[in-house]
């Protein structure tokens, strides 16, 4: 522990210098925003009112955690299913009502930890689950991280490009030599510097390789300078609040292996305190506001809990700098068409290191914990949590007309986990 204490830059109370602030800050905001502007381009949402809301939502659960928990909130992509689903047969005010909705489910549940206690949590999810249900969640991003690395069309493996591998790699090998190889102010801003290598190689590429011309201003020259993001109000129907609180149900068990991830990389009990009641209002009421302004559901990122465990910077006012910034870009269409411009393999590269960062805090979590994997028990409950999780396990079943909920990977997992460990006995101790 003695190397954990040494290796953290600034605490979550701490207020790092303005010179150091700034770019900590952007650091997290290049880290989410592809993401981010992502989820509502695949709904067909505004990628402005979701850079808003996921601001002004960060803001929220910073205000609800005491500032506390250094976490960034974006656009969740467990909602892309029913937002399509529901805008298409509602219309998209009804999908913003169903998504206002679940907020509210996070709430109640959030009121009933309150006062029936979390002890109970402990005694679900012991280092076995808490350390495989991380892996799962490093390693289920791991796909999307290489995809983003080698194929012009992510969605088609017949596109594997070895230009844009190359791209990734050269993203990649910057930010590790600044990660392991540089001191001071540098050591801890490794991914600003990875992706400034990562976009400026792909510009040289383009000059001299004009069919890999992969950046292309022509979204920034159009864009306005200043601007305000499409608003739109919510309405409610019953169907659709109905199915998004069902929804919900998935989300919850997301959040809280999310809310495992930042505790295990923070070395502090996030569960304790400021406590699963605050985590969880603060995260349903992050995705109540962002649906009333008309932006996607929010989700605590593992992006930027990767940005955490790399740089041992912990400080909510980093965070809470990243979130006043992605709000302003929001209003300055131009700056924001800008960050926009940077090609998927750049993504990629900075990805592959920021998700295998969080499987190794996993993998960490049960050496240090002293996980006994002698124990029939150990092991039948990680291998299940990790088929299920990695394999892309799935319940799914149709609610109402036409309409699907879908409980996978990490939420299934982490649901498998915790049933495994209550069901199975425990090892008598001679």
């Amino acid at each position: 522990m003695k190397d954990d204490v040494k290796r953290v830059q600034y605490g979550p109370s701490d207020r790092p210098p303005v010179k150091e602030w700034i770019p900590l800050s952007i650091q997290h905001v290049f880290a989410m925003f592809g993401s981010t502007i992502l989820v509502p381009i695949l709904v067909g949402l505004d990628p402005g009112t979701a850079l808003f809301t996921a601001g002004t939502g960060t803001l929220i659960y910073i205000l609800i955690t005491k500032a506390k928990v250094p976490a960034f909130i974006g656009s969740s992509f467990a909602f892309i299913s029913p937002l399509i689903a529901i805008s298409s047969q509602y219309g998209w005010a009804y999908a913003m009502g169903g998504a206002f909705a679940s907020g509210i489910m996070y709430s109640i549940v959030a009121l009933i930890i309150k006062f029936a206690g979390s002890n109970w949590i402990h005694r679900a999810l012991p280092p076995v689950v808490i350390g495989s249900v991380i892996i799962v969640i490093g390693l289920n991003l791991a796909p999307t991280a290489m995809n983003m690395a080698m194929l012009v069309d992510t969605s088609n493996p017949d596109t594997y490009s070895l230009v844009y591998l190359s791209i990734a790699v050269v993203t990649l090998a910057v930010t590790v030599i600044m990660n392991v190889f540089f001191k001071g102010f540098f050591s801890i801003i490794p991914i600003l510097f990875g992706l400034a290598a990562g976009y400026l190689f792909t510009l040289i590429m383009g000059i001299f390789f004009p069919a890999y011309d992969l950046i292309d201003f022509s979204g920034v020259a159009n864009a306005a300078w200043v601007g305000f993001p499409h608003f739109a109000l919510p309405k409610f129907a019953f169907v659709p609040v109905i199915t998004f609180m069902i929804v919900s149900f998935a989300t919850i068990c997301e959040h809280l292996g999310d809310t495992l991830v930042i505790s295990r990389v923070v070395g502090k009990d996030f569960y304790e305190d400021p406590g699963l009641k605050r985590t969880l209002l603060g995260d349903g009421l992050a995705t109540s506001w962002a649906s009333f302004w008309g932006g996607p559901p929010n989700t605590t990122y593992g992006e930027n809990v990767g940005v955490l465990a790399i740089t041992g910077v912990y400080s909510v006012w980093v965070t809470g700098g990243a979130a006043v910034i992605a709000v302003l870009l929001s209003l300055f269409p131009k700056f924001s068409a800008l960050i926009q411009t940077i090609p998927n393999p750049v993504l990629g590269g900075i990805s592959m290191l920021l998700f295998g960062v969080i499987a190794s805090s996993g993998l960490r979590t049960l050496v240090e914990s002293g996980v006994d994997y002698e124990d029939k028990r150990n092991l039948t409950i990680s291998s299940i949590i990790l088929v299920i999780g990695i394999g892309g396990g799935l319940l799914q079943f149709t609610v109402g007309q036409s309409i699907t909920f879908s409980l996978g990977s990490v939420a299934l997992a982490t649901l498998v986990g915790i049933l495994l460990n209550l069901i199975i006995p425990l090892k008598k101790k001679n």
